[in-house]
């Protein structure tokens, strides 16, 4: 490989030479920095305005962390993915869109499109899927939704950052196959098709060369998909001036150490100004796209209903994945019923890291069903411990002392002690990460409130951050300690920092002054930002006791609504996971509610697959993923029967990690071999046949009615598949199409994903699903995209292991 990239402008840029040429040397290579964590530099002389950038696969924060402007909070990645709806797909874009003009965001650093190579990857449920044309096509409607609202997408992390272990210096190594067929690939069709007016690279290195330096941006991003947007950084991933010759455009965040001399640089030839002049024009040129140069004004969205598309992309999500009749519950005959779990009463509604937003209100399945349900008694038994680590106090247990209102002072301090800033905060749970916020210049910052409990007894008060802290309770010192990091990632250390805590005693109604000093750490590339919480850690009731009231609740209603799920200590960005089962007593519980012989149901609230031991115990389970802020009221209209789930499995789901093909993530010498080449997810157990069967296979899915799939038939480039609903409901399935090629001349999957439709249907109805199958889905590389003549298999049904319908597919093979 050679790491220079071409400097002649595009066609796409040629208009905008004249601006460059009224720019100083100075100038330019600013706007190639960032000006902060969030925006890009405004050059008025030229009419270029700032761009600002945010974090956003799953609702848009903008430019600061903070409650008081809060952001609708969407399904995860793969939630979106099991929805298997292009159409969706990009209505979610255009949500993001609305979202992002509404706090100012002219680029969302989404969507993440990186492939679930293994259940282990920490951002698993930030990725759509295992497979690349499900990716793909997906990751295409999110851009076109985004855009054709006049905000940029910015496909992320190219490429290879599939998991989390030494992700800012561990160095995959992947065949070109492999590479351009399954990673590249959701790449490709973001850009081609959907024309991505940005792309994102990796923190990590492909065969020795790190992403912001490699060749890979060039070609083929630039050279043959022909790309004409802004490469930006992953923030720091920007190492050294190694990265201007390439194809590397923005530096973020700003200014960029890496750069600080890059006028030097050029002035004495280490550097060709042409290369800068390229990125320049790009950048340029995108500010025009987003309405942020001369006077272009931005678009304008259309209006969205947020929590009404949340709640209905988060059923269309939902996997119905087992279920002996119990559902949809029988309403009407309900008197009592048991909803279990912590995670029942405080879902998780999106997983750890920067796509975190903030909220308005969630809605949990415990506050959901007792909606749902009004005649009958919905009781509530936390069953076990899923919480690790404090979580912020009730805003209605909070008096900020200086102003009387509900929340939280929070103060900023130098070294002698003068205070610089303080402001009033709604939350206890608080990230600094840009804003107004002075956390460089600050020595000490302390948060204080008035605290009035619901209930009497001993709680676990702490903090959660990654610097020193002390602890102060009705002014008395109850704790002065620094929570141990683990690791050496300092995102995931920033992101999900850890705990401790203090027993302290306090009683219901009476009013307690609570006031943490945190002592601010110089914390390297992130010295101006800051995360601590102010929190109460779980209760430290005997496990067995929990249980045991759960297993009482279950036995005196008539149905009992088990919610199990992952913690904040699990699927996140920073690290990846090192087991697959559900944290703490989960399990045992659900066993012993299901041993009552109460109908039980499982909600399942994770993002990525767990094991689940007892499945085959149970009466149904329901896969809700991280659903968004309405992922309770999803939930209660799966459960009642409102509305139909929707949702199919993007990843295979194991019976044991054991039986898993592909868990690898952790560098060995500080590289990761991705030695299973083209056989990840589905197809590495496809490949595995005489291994133990998955305990549910890619692209399963139950709904409420029953279809019978009728005939396929070639209708040019394109598979018409007819099928019926069978049922007495009206219903959603999902037909998918997988290639097979048992006498092919080169290494090829058993079975492949070529193309996929979601289908509607009333009672009796017929209906066609029309499904593209172009040559390109046949293909190979070998250099270049080769089209192998001859007769393929499809297949055709309601999962890779479900294929009633079989096609014979001539080619006759060229160059694709």
């Amino acid at each position: 490989m050679t790491d220079t990239a071409t400097s002649t402008p595009s066609d796409a840029v040629l208009h905008l030479l004249p601006l460059l040429t009224r720019l100083t040397l100075e100038q330019k290579a600013a706007l190639v920095q960032g000006a902060d964590f969030w925006t890009t530099v405004a050059i008025p002389e030229i009419g270029l305005r700032a761009m600002t950038l945010s974090d956003g696969p799953a609702g848009v924060r903008g430019p600061r962390w903070d409650e008081r402007e809060p952001s609708l909070n969407l399904p995860s990645g793969s939630a979106l993915a099991a929805s298997w709806d292009v159409d969706l797909a990009y209505r979610y874009g255009a949500a993001a869109a609305s979202e992002a003009r509404r706090k100012g965001v002219d680029v969302v650093l989404g969507p993440t499109i990186n492939l679930h190579r293994s259940p282990l990857g920490g951002r698993h449920f930030e990725c759509f899927s295992e497979d690349p044309e499900l990716t793909a096509e997906l990751a295409a409607a999110y851009v076109r939704g985004l855009q054709d609202n006049g905000v940029a997408a910015c496909p992320k992390h190219y490429v290879a950052n599939d998991s989390e272990t030494d992700r800012f210096t561990v160095d995959v190594r992947v065949d070109e196959r492999a590479l351009r067929e399954l990673y590249l690939a959701p790449f490709e069709r973001a850009v081609e098709q959907a024309g991505a007016w940005t792309i994102m690279s990796a923190y990590n290195a492909v065969d020795g060369v790190t992403m912001t330096e490699n060749e890979l941006l060039e070609t083929p991003l630039n050279s043959e998909w022909g790309f004409d947007g802004t490469v930006i950084s992953d923030w720091t991933a920007v190492r050294s001036l190694a990265a201007v010759p390439a194809a590397q455009d923005l530096a973020m965040p700003g200014p960029a150490p890496a750069w600080a001399d890059l006028v030097d640089a050029i002035r004495d030839g280490r550097v060709a100004e042409a290369d800068l002049d390229r990125k320049v024009l790009r950048l340029l040129l995108l500010a025009e796209r987003v309405g942020a140069l001369g006077d272009a004004e931005p678009l304008e969205p259309a209006p969205l209903d947020g929590p009404a598309f949340a709640r209905a992309a988060a059923i269309d999500g939902t996997v119905l994945l087992r279920n002996d009749g119990v559902l949809p519950l029988a309403t009407a005959a309900l008197g009592r019923v048991a909803v279990i779990g912590q995670n029942a009463r405080e879902a998780r509604t999106q997983g750890g890291g920067s796509a975190t937003v903030i909220p308005e209100a969630v809605v949990s399945p415990l506050e959901a069903l007792r909606a749902a349900l009004p005649g009958a008694e919905v009781r509530f038994a936390l069953g076990a411990v899923v919480q690790e680590g404090v979580s912020e106090i009730p805003l209605d247990q909070l008096t900020n002392p200086a102003t009387g209102e509900a929340g939280v002072r929070v103060a900023f301090f130098d070294a002698e002690g003068t205070e610089l800033f303080a402001e009033n905060r709604r939350s206890t749970a608080l990230v600094w990460f840009g804003g107004d916020a002075p956390i460089s210049a600050s020595a000490t910052v302390v948060f204080e409130t008035l605290y009035t409990p619901a209930e009497t007894g001993d709680i676990e008060l702490g903090f959660a951050g990654a610097n020193p802290g002390r602890l102060f309770v009705d002014d008395v010192l109850v704790l002065d300690d620094s929570p141990v990091i683990e690791g050496t990632d300092l995102g995931a250390a920033f992101l999900n920092p850890p705990s401790i805590t203090a027993t302290v005693h306090v009683e219901a109604g009476r009013e307690t002054a609570v006031r943490v000093e945190f002592a601010r750490a110089d914390a390297g590339a992130l010295s101006g930002a800051l995360s601590a919480t102010l929190g109460i850690a779980p209760e430290r009731t005997d496990p067995d006791e929990l249980i045991a009231r759960a297993v009482a609740e279950a036995e005196a209603s008539d149905v009992a609504v088990v919610v199990v799920g992952t913690n904040a200590r699990v699927e996140s960005e920073g690290y990846d996971r090192t087991s697959l089962d559900l944290p703490g007593r989960q399990d045992d519980l659900v066993r012993a509610v299901a041993a009552t012989g109460t109908p039980t149901i499982v909600v399942v609230n994770a993002g990525s697959p767990v094991v689940l031991p007892w499945a085959d115990e149970v009466d149904a389970v329901v896969q809700g993923y991280f659903g968004g802020q309405e992922f309770g009221h999803a939930i209660a209209d799966v459960l009642t029967g409102a509305a139909e789930p929707g949702g199919r499995l993007p990843t295979t789901w194991p019976a044991s990690l054991a039986d898993v093909p592909v868990t690898d993530v952790t560098p060995q010498g500080g590289r990761l071999d991705y030695r299973e080449g083209l056989h990840i997810g589905y197809r590495a157990w496809l490949r595995d046949g005489d291994a133990a069967a998955p305990a549910f296979p890619f692209g399963h899915g139950l709904g409420y009615t029953s279809w019978a799939f009728g005939s396929a038939q070639r209708i040019g480039d394109a598979l018409e598949v007819t099928l019926e609903n069978t049922g007495d409901r009206p219903g959603k399935q999902v037909v998918q199409v997988y290639a097979e090629r048992a006498d092919s001349a080169v290494e090829r999957p058993v079975r492949w994903l070529v193309g996929f439709a979601p289908v509607q249907a009333t009672p009796g109805e017929t209906v066609t699903a029309t499904i593209p199958v172009p040559a390109r889905r046949l293909a190979h590389w070998a250099g270049e995209w080769v089209v192998e003549p001859g007769a393929y298999t499809l297949r055709v049904g309601a999962s890779v292991a479900d294929l009633p319908l079989t096609l014979a597919w001539h080619t006759e093979g060229a160059p694709a």
